[in-house]
């Protein structure tokens, strides 16, 4: 995720907690609120309930992965923080990405997508502006 996306300040982590609203699943929590600027940023917080150093940073890295996948359909003026729960160590991939899209969602901090677009922006159908159409050939 890019820097300029990113919550570092103890105060305004403090801050989003004290005043912002919440949303939490066995996963994490997220607790948001909006800012002045024209982007969303985000944070989060893995504590030592999560395990040693190393279990730690595995668990902040695969949480701002799974983040950084909906980040474009997040829309922009909003603070997120999000906290790691002591199950995130067993959890699949898939399943924190699910529970990170289920939270923004209940947090209507999704945008909408097209009934005819993926969560990747891919159009449904599978084809991409992008393919060559190769002459005589069906799509």
């Amino acid at each position: 995720m890019n820097r300029r996306y990113s919550l570092r300040d103890t105060a305004r982590f403090r801050q989003i907690r004290q005043e912002g609203a919440s949303q939490a699943h066995p996963l994490m929590a997220l607790y948001y609120l909006t800012n002045q600027e024209s982007f969303s940023r985000c944070g989060f917080t893995v504590t030592r309930r999560i395990g040693k150093a190393v279990d730690r940073n595995r668990a902040r890295r695969r949480l701002s992965e799974a983040v950084r996948s909906l980040w474009d359909l997040v829309p922009p003026g909003w603070d997120l923080v999000w906290i790691a729960r002591p199950s995130i160590k067993q959890a699949e991939f898939s399943e924190l990405q699910s529970a990170c899209a289920r939270l923004l969602r209940r947090a209507h901090l999704l945008k909408a997508l097209n009934e005819n677009t993926q969560p990747d922006g891919a159009p449904a159908d599978g084809c991409r502006p992008t393919d060559p159409v190769v002459p005589g050939q069906e799509n």
